[in-house]
């Protein structure tokens, strides 16, 4: 079920006129969405540490790669080429770099749509996170639709559309601790 969304957002962005812009592996869901992509004639570009580009596990077919020096480079510079993000199921290096994002955009580092692909209920547990950090007084309420939820490739790319919650002065007041 992940392979088969993961193959379909690749179909979208193309018949939607998006690229791809990713961590430029030939492995896991990501590099299916490459694959997707590709064969639908559609651009990838990929940024990779060289560490892992001397490793081999670099996508040998992308439109374009980007070799840097380390994870925090790939990761700003991801994010500096991308319009918008989307997370499809993953482990901690997924989870780590969609909380980045999410920060970033709580902090107004960026204004770009975040969306987490839900597939099977996959983000469950994270919404659910979300939901009791903002009960607590962890994450001011006006901050959680930063990240959001789609079930579908097609559904994550329609949020994609829609514009994030404008960045607060201050994400958090001293006065309410």
């Amino acid at each position: 079920m992940y392979a088969e969304a993961a193959a379909e957002l690749g179909r979208l962005l193309v018949e939607r006129g998006l690229g791809l812009v990713y961590g430029g592996g030939d492995v896991g869901l990501m590099g299916i969405v490459a694959d997707a992509v590709l064969a639908a004639g559609g651009e990838v570009v990929g940024v990779m540490p060289k560490a892992l580009v001397d490793k081999e596990i670099s996508h040998a077919g992308l439109t374009e790669l980007h070799v840097v020096g380390s994870m925090h480079e790939r990761k700003a510079l991801m994010a500096d080429l991308a319009d918008a993000f989307i997370a499809l199921p993953g482990g901690f290096g997924t989870y780590e770099e969609m909380l980045e994002i999410l920060t970033w955009g709580q902090l107004g580092m960026h204004a770009k749509p975040a969306v987490l692909l839900d597939v099977d209920g996959f983000y469950d547990g994270i919404f659910t996170q979300v939901a009791r950090a903002v009960a607590d007084g962890f994450i001011r309420p006006e901050h959680a639709p930063l990240a959001q939820r789609a079930a579908t490739p097609a559904a994550a790319l329609d949020a994609l559309a829609s514009a994030p919650p404008p960045p607060l002065p201050k994400w958090i007041d001293r006065d309410e601790r």
